[in-house]
Parts: structure tokens; sequence; C-alpha cells
């Protein structure tokens, strides 16, 4: 098993690399880059909003840049824009240099905020731990035992209404689903029960320590129903065919002609084989609740977290904060994928990894 850890510990280089350099590259053709994003602003809303206190930076405007927009800027000054950003240097250069830095997990500075890549993060990631863990928790211990339940009894009144509602949740987008959570029961067209925005009331402080994980879960609930939904439904789905797949092998039915009662079959013989599929689903299912999975439903309750940031640098072309995220969530990724691999060996010990080339 060391050595299996090993090799994939080191095929972890090459990934990350890989991923980083498809993603280099594609940015390189994407339009709107750093510098035009400042141009834009400048052309827009005048130099002296965009760069109050920039300096030399903020002077003359009369030539011609090579920046779509960069009419009427001084060259000299576009020139200067760009080696703030970095863009003076050939790109093979800026990569490569990119890459040395966060091999030694130095991120940088925001282009546009002012500050650190990592305290950005850290300032984000509680609200998406928070949603993270409890869409975690949430979805395995309902889909997990529901899912057990709808194989057992598949065919029945309970299978086929319980079907229905997990596929209109599988097909409703989780946005629309927010959305409509909010026209309902957030102050739009009918009740007013529960908050629009935040984690937290303003005056969280204030609060008596018992009306705060009150006020906490108050804030949570809509965000958190929005993204059970889709995780609901497809950890549910998946246990079931699961089980369905493993109550119908061999072993099953001798089981139960040795006298077993149908609880020891289940969760003695069966369990321990068919979740190992739900297994293998957790770290796509770990980076998607905190990361992807959240992007658009932080944005629709105002959710101040690392989706929303991520998605807030794309479209900013802030590429400190887009590479720094990609980086640390794709090595989250490949990590996790390895923790998995190794709970494989710890439910089923007949799995050997070593004996297999990775």
């Amino acid at each position: 098993m060391g050595a299996y850890i090993l090799r994939r510990l080191l095929l972890m280089i090459p990934t990350i690399f890989g991923i980083m350099a498809i993603s280099f590259a594609i940015v390189q053709f994407a339009p709107g880059g750093p510098v035009e994003q400042v141009i834009s602003d400048l052309t827009n809303q005048g130099a002296g909003d965009r760069l109050s206190g920039g300096g030399d930076m903020l002077q003359n405007a009369s030539g011609e840049g090579a920046y779509r927009g960069s009419q009427g800027l001084d060259p000299e000054f576009i020139a200067k824009l760009e080696k703030q950003f970095g863009f003076d240097k050939p790109p093979l250069e800026r990569f490569f240099t990119m890459m040395w830095d966060y091999m030694r997990f130095d991120f940088g500075e925001s282009f546009f905020r002012n500050t650190s890549v990592v305290d950005l993060i850290a300032e984000k990631m509680p609200v998406s731990i928070s949603l993270g863990v409890w869409i975690l928790i949430f979805s395995y211990a309902i889909s997990i035992p529901l899912g057990i339940k709808k194989a057992v009894s598949d065919g029945s009144a309970f299978d086929v209404w319980t079907s229905g509602i997990i596929i209109i949740g599988y097909a409703v987008p989780s946005f629309l689903f927010g959305i409509l959570l909010i026209v309902l029961f957030a102050g739009g067209s009918f009740l007013d029960w529960f908050p629009l925005r935040g984690i937290v009331s303003d005056n969280f402080d204030s609060l008596a320590w018992w009306q705060k994980p009150l006020d906490y879960m108050w804030h949570m609930t809509l965000p958190l129903i929005t993204l059970l939904l889709s995780a609901f439904a497809t950890t549910t789905l998946l246990t079931k065919n699961s089980f369905i797949d493993e109550i119908k092998k061999q072993y099953v039915t001798t089981a139960r002609a040795k006298g077993l009662t149908e609880g020891q079959v289940l969760y003695g013989h069966v369990f321990r084989n068919a979740m190992l599929i739900i297994i293998a689903g957790f770290p796509g299912a770990f980076i998607s609740a905190f990361f992807t999975g959240s992007l658009l439903i932080e944005y629709i309750f105002s959710l101040d977290g690392l989706g929303r940031l991520g998605y807030d640098s794309i479209v900013r072309r802030d590429y400190p904060i887009v590479f720094a995220t990609l980086f640390i969530f794709s090595l989250m990724g490949l990590v996790v994928s390895l923790i998995s691999d190794l709970i494989y060996t710890w439910v089923d010990p007949r799995i050997d990894f070593d004996r297999r080339d990775v």
C-alpha cells in the first residue's frame, strides 16, 4: 500500500501541471484581459475614478494603444499597466514563474482587490464550508437510507412515488428552484419567512448565545434546501441501483438459505459491497459541494463564499484568484480521490491496489 500511495502522490505532479497548463493556454486566447478591464473602466469612468492614488500611472491621455478601447491613452501608461500585471513577460516565463510560486504555496495578490489571494480565500472559506459540510451530511444521511428502502421495496407504490419526486428534483436546475423558494418564502410575491442574503443577521454579534445557531440556520435553510435537491436525487438513485445489483447476486441467496434475517443479509453482507460505488462518488461530491455546486446558489442568495469569489474573478479577469482557486481545488480533488481509494481497502479488504498499475 505504501508503494501505491507514493505512486499516486508522484502522479499528482504531472496531473496538476497539465490542468494548469491547459487552463493557462486557454486564458491566453480569452478576450478582455486585466489590462483591457482597466482600460474599459478608464474610458467609461475616468482615470481618476479608477486608479486614484496610482501616482504617475494617471498621467497623459493623448496616445493610442494596442488594446481595444485604448484610444486616447498614453502608450507609456499601457506599458506600465502591462508591467503591473506581469504581461510584459513572455507567456511561458509567466507560466513557469506562477507554477514555481504555487509549488511553494505562494499565490500572490489579487489584481483588483489589493489583498493577498490566501487572505481572500480564507475570508470566503467559512461560507463555502458551511454549505459544503451541511450538504454532504444531509444528502448522505437522507439519500442512503432512502436508497436502501427503495431497493428493498423495488416496484412498490413507495418506490414509484418517491422516484417521481426524485426525477423532478434531478430535472429542475437548482438555481431555478432557489429562485422559486425566494419568490415563495423570502419576501417575493407570497411569504416573507426567511432572509434573502447572508449567512447571519447584521446584529449577530449582539444576539444571545442560544439565538446565534437559530439565526444561522434561519439564514441557511433556503440555500441548503436548494442545494440538497440535486445532491439528494443523485445519491439516492445511485444507492438504490447499487443495492439492487448486489441483492440479485448469488451470495445473497446463499446467506438467506443459511437462515439469516433480512437485516443481517442487508447490513452484514450487501451494505459493504454496495457502498463501494457510493464511496467512489464521494470525491466529486466533496469538491462540488465546496465550490462548483454552490456557485450560482451563492449569487442567488447573496452568500459571499468561494463560488462567488471564483465567478467574480473570472468575470473580472482577476487571474491570480482564478488560477489559485483552480490549483487549490484540483489539488484537493486529487488528495480526496486518494483518500477515497484508501477507504475502498478499509471497506473491502479484498481490494489490493498494490497489485495494480497506476
